[in-house]
């Protein structure tokens, strides 16, 4: 297993059953609705990585890869 395991922001939303689409997943994120690690991130391609906490819909999640 590489250890660079990451996923995009917007895939999370959508398997964290957040967003339903990609789509919606990216309007989520555009409108300034999703934090990570604490701060506001507006890029769709975020990579994220294991520990890193998203905030979305005042729900907390933390990356498990």
């Amino acid at each position: 297993m590489p250890t660079d395991a990451s996923i995009k922001l917007d895939q999370f939303l959508k398997w964290a059953n957040v967003a339903q689409t990609g789509g919606e997943a990216k309007l989520l994120i555009q409108a300034g609705e999703v934090m990570v690690n604490g701060e506001v991130d507006t890029r769709r391609g975020r990579k994220l990585v294991e520990g890193d906490r998203v905030n979305v819909l005042g729900k907390t999640f933390i990356v498990q890869l």
